[in-house]
């Protein structure tokens, strides 16, 4: 009987542990840091595919967008941030909160799938934003650009998803350089920051957007590989961020995986530990 108690005994102070753990993890989660893994291209060259990196939670105060998601299929497990802290939604407000600045990487919401997305902050509260012959105005104001040679990488299927890059030399073969036109562009305020262009498109030709009260207007650094706030939620795009939408800043990656998961440790890229994200 003494050895039976001693086992059940055993048994709770391990389920207690790992209750606890997941407690403190989701409070961890919730409060400081959120772990984002980069998807997809549009955002590079400032962020790969397979870069890994904390988002801080802190920088802008907390809503109901802070509050974790927990997706574990292979056990059943999705609870949404809103299925926690969804009676806090809609006021658009923060606890403790912060403005956030023109030219953050800022991790947010999609205000209407829920899905997590990364973009810079280019246009505040009230701001006139439109995009000429692909260069980018502010309150009609040209931002300032600079060449800054080309980006090259391999075209071929990149991370997870296998996704491959488009090219401004393509399409090439498999294997081949894939080559965008790199500038860096200066905004209003003073963050400089490298963006790519492929070709002309639709995107390089805009009407103006008026940023409305209490949200905010997001574009990826590699622009014409993008759906940010240029195209409306309808068309698949961003629109308009809400305030209470946003997630936290980026501002450093941890490590960065070019292989199909960031578990491939031979496939991390040498360069990219800890790297500051501008």
């Amino acid at each position: 009987m003494a050895s039976k108690a001693k086992t059940g005994n055993a048994i709770w102070e391990t389920v207690k542990t790992i209750v606890y753990a997941l407690l403190l993890a989701g409070i961890f989660r919730t409060l400081f840091f959120q772990p984002f893994w980069i998807p997809s291209g549009s955002m590079k060259p400032t962020l790969l595919i397979g870069d890994f990196l904390f988002v801080n939670k802190m920088a802008y105060g907390y809503s109901y967008a802070s509050c974790p998601s927990i997706s574990l299929p292979f056990i059943g497990i999705d609870i949404d941030a809103e299925d926690i802290c969804g009676f806090l939604k809609g006021d658009n407000n923060r606890i403790l909160g912060s403005q956030p600045e023109r030219g953050d990487v800022v991790v947010f919401r999609h205000p209407v799938s829920g899905k997590d997305y990364i973009k810079r902050l280019i246009g505040l509260p009230g701001d006139r934003i439109q995009v000429i012959d692909g260069v980018l105005r502010i309150n009609g104001a040209p931002v300032r650009l600079s060449d800054d040679g080309v980006f090259e990488e391999t075209a071929g299927p990149q991370g997870p998803q296998r996704l491959r890059p488009r090219c401004e030399n393509g399409p090439v073969g498999e294997g081949a350089v894939c080559i965008k036109s790199r500038q860096i562009e200066t905004l209003p305020g003073g963050v400089s920051h490298a963006i790519l262009n492929i070709g002309d498109q639709s995107s390089d030709h805009t009407g103006v957007y008026t940023v409305p009260d209490g949200h905010f207007f997001f574009m990826g650094d590699n622009r014409d590989n993008s759906a940010d706030s240029r195209l409306p939620q309808a068309a698949g795009g961003v629109g308009y961020v809400p305030f209470e939408n946003l997630i936290g800043r980026a501002d450093r990656i941890m490590f960065s995986s070019s292989g199909g998961s960031m578990l491939y440790f031979w496939t991390w890229r040498g360069d990219r530990y800890f790297k500051a994200i501008e």
